[in-house]
């Protein structure tokens, strides 16, 4: 596939749709979990939380993969974190890095605020705050 300039109000819909259901049926499995009040099913959730949000934010790339530098720029926005998160998820062992030196990446004015070397582990309320800060710099190119 060519790399993309644009995405279409669509698309961007119907990919904010998609990870939105993920994250009601995140919620919908732990409120469930929860009620049984089990020490080792909390535990299991516990580890499961940081495994499936880390994996999220593959995802959440994936839908927009295909964008070119010059639709994400390289000021630190939203964009360019997802990807600093998903090289460093998938490349680094979930420490994060920084692949490029003509990326301005300031962790105080990131959205995680993880620091270069930090240990990725997010969380329900980490992964929503990505989420809605990704897909509010996407729909500023449209």
């Amino acid at each position: 596939m060519l790399s993309m300039n644009s995405y279409t109000q669509d698309y961007v819909d119907e990919c904010r749709k998609k990870v939105e259901l993920q994250l009601s049926t995140y919620k919908n499995m732990v409120t469930t979990a929860k009620k049984q009040n089990d020490s080792k099913l909390n535990s299991a959730i516990e580890s499961f939380e940081t495994n499936f949000f880390n994996h999220m934010v593959l995802v959440l790339d994936h839908y927009f993969v295909h964008r070119t530098r010059t639709l994400e720029l390289k000021d630190g926005n939203p964009l360019n974190e997802v990807r600093m998160l998903c090289d460093s998820i998938m490349l680094y062992d979930n420490k994060m890095t920084k692949e490029t030196k003509s990326m301005m990446y300031d962790p105080n004015k990131s959205v995680l605020k993880y620091k270069i070397g930090d240990e990725i582990k997010l969380k329900e309320e980490d992964f929503e705050l990505l989420f809605k800060a990704f897909f509010s710099e996407m729909e500023k190119n449209l």
